[in-house]
């Protein structure tokens, strides 16, 4: 090797070789951030795509119907201890869906969310206990329901056209926005530029970091945001906040509330910045169960003694404010044929 290498013939080999390493050299790293990038274009691509596909999500769902179909059936003919509706649902989210271990229930989970899976269970199987509560991270609620853990999810979870291009909604039971939590003491003022060199805390799979994503790329929001840190729980976010590891939140306004009225130390900056709605999610193809669901919300709505409105004063008054006016879903619309 040594003998081919010497003189100008030697030097000459060893420029080609150099150049064909430095060649490998540049073309990997070349390949993988190629590659990357055409992953990034085509989830924005798909992502785009659904948006021009849908237009109001939350009016997206069928028309109600006590009828029962296969999917109900199938929940009625669960035998023993079986027999019961398993719900996805949050254990962490203060006033929503959460354990409360003063409740003298051995921390029974209890909330806003948790009565309304006690009303959609009483209404299919006869008894608002027969629910098999099933605690999912945020970015497990698709998954589990599409792998059939549970019959449906009921978490605080924002009907969006990305979302329904995987599961079905209900119609919205909830209206709400994004909005951003920081420290009393923060410079942080709400969404706008005073988040320039700030780290945000999002949970993982949420629609708030779909939309700080999309919103920075637009040039909405400062680039220097550093928004990389997610969470798979929601309240995570707070105990980040609190430990210092991020300037602040942003989350749906409803819950960001409730953390605000675990620590005081914090508050809710600025407006809601965008108007979303929340759903129960199911299957795609249990449309029986969208249908009573929809019934069900109906009904809810209009039982003034023990339906939405109870549940709003005992759960939500205190954070959200007595008039629930501003929280009150639209009169529904059910778009969807099949």
């Amino acid at each position: 090797m040594r003998d081919a290498l010497r003189g100008w013939g030697g030097v000459t080999a060893m420029a080609v070789v150099c150049a064909l390493v430095a060649l490998v050299a540049l073309c990997l790293p070349l390949t993988t951030a190629t590659t990357a990038t055409q992953n990034t274009t085509a989830t924005q691509t798909a992502r785009t795509k659904a948006d021009e596909e849908c237009e109001a999500p939350e009016k997206q769902t069928l028309s109600p119907s006590s009828a029962d179909g296969d999917t109900i059936r199938a929940i009625k003919n669960r035998t023993g201890e079986k027999r019961k509706l398993i719900v996805g649902v949050d254990q962490n989210s203060y006033r929503w869906g959460y354990r409360n271990p003063n409740n003298g229930k051995t921390a029974e989970l209890e909330g806003f969310d948790i009565d309304l899976v006690h009303r959609i269970a009483e209404d299919i199987l006869g008894d608002p206990d027969a629910v098999q509560f099933k605690a999912i991270p945020t970015d497990q609620r698709i998954p589990a329901i599409k792998d059939g853990r549970v019959d449906m999810v009921v978490r605080t979870m924002t009907i969006n056209c990305a979302r329904i291009a995987d599961v079905a909604f209900s119609a919205p039971y909830f209206k709400t926005g994004q909005q951003v939590l920081a420290p009393k003491s923060s410079p942080v003022k709400g969404y706008d530029g005073t988040l320039a060199d700030r780290r945000i805390c999002t949970a993982a799979g949420s629609t708030a970091y779909a939309k700080l994503e999309a919103d920075q790329k637009a040039g909405e929001l400062p680039a220097s945001t550093d928004i990389s840190t997610t969470v798979p729980n929601q309240l995570d976010c707070l105990v980040r906040l609190q430990l210092g590891e991020v300037d602040a939140v942003v989350t749906d306004g409803a819950l960001a509330a409730s953390q605000a009225a675990q620590d005081p130390t914090v508050q809710l900056k600025g407006d809601a910045f965008t108007a979303e709605y929340y759903g129960v999610a199911m299957k795609k193809d249990a449309d029986d169960l969208v249908r009573r669901v929809n019934q069900i919300l109906v009904d809810y709505r209009k039982d003034t003694a023990n339906g939405w409105q109870a549940s709003y004063d005992q759960w939500l008054s205190a954070t959200l404010g007595k008039d629930a006016k501003k929280s009150e879903p639209p009169a529904p619309q059910y778009l969807r044929t099949s």
